[in-house]
């Protein structure tokens, strides 16, 4: 009797349930929990929660008031924006508009900001499969600090990574809330990847391009 062949599949490493990292990289005890008052909402989709640099998760974790949605279509859309009496969706535009602070904060306490995650192709996909999202006002960053996304290369100077474009859009909504901790899972996430290839072909792979978010969106 011809003994069963050997699965030439490496059992996947166990993961941390919160954060999805491998439990030896978990970035948990670096997550804050920040007091947001504008709710955020990730439209994420599925291509980006499969992703090893999945930054719109770790926005979402760093943030008290924050929803992350998986997919292309959102049938629940619309009764999420009705709720809210002040929606944004933070997306470039023809007539998008820097954020400015919301002063009123009973405005803040209900408004809602519209993040979709994914490649632009991705994130567009989004847009033309849920229209209400063609009829929210739109939100778009003003050039600021580089990226400190080291890992996904671009060409453009302006990409951003989402977490990073939801802290700057939060910073400029609640000048009066610090977010900065937001981003330290970030930061160590790619530290860990960075050591993890090692410096020399980290420097070989990504020293000659700026590298920010390919699956994150330029906000001009």
């Amino acid at each position: 009797m011809n003994p069963e062949p050997r699965s030439s599949v490496l059992p996947s490493r166990p993961r941390c349930k919160r954060c999805l990292r491998p439990k030896s990289h978990c970035l948990c005890t670096h997550l804050s929990k920040i007091a947001n008052r504008t709710r955020v909402l990730i439209l994420q989709h599925p291509s980006e929660s499969r992703h090893a640099l999945n930054t719109g998760r770790l926005a979402a974790l760093g943030l008290q008031r924050s929803q992350v949605l998986v997919g292309e279509h959102f049938p629940t859309l619309g009764a999420i924006v009705a709720e809210s009496t002040l929606v944004f969706l933070l997306f470039p535009g023809e007539n998008a508009i820097a954020p400015q602070p919301l002063e009123d904060r009973s405005d803040s306490n209900t408004a809602l900001l519209i993040v979709p995650d994914g490649t632009w192709r991705k994130a567009r996909k989004i847009l033309y499969a849920n229209p209400i999202l063609a009829t929210l006002p739109r939100l778009c960053l003003e050039n600021g600090a580089p990226s400190s996304y080291r890992l996904r290369q671009t060409r453009e100077p302006a990409a951003v990574s989402t977490i990073e474009a939801v802290v700057r859009t939060l910073s400029r909504l609640e000048p009066d809330q610090d977010f900065s901790s937001v981003l330290t899972p970030f930061n160590v996430l790619i530290e860990q990847q960075i050591q993890a290839m090692g410096r020399e072909v980290y420097r070989q792979n990504y020293g000659g391009l700026h590298t920010a978010g390919d699956s994150d969106l330029r906000f001009d």
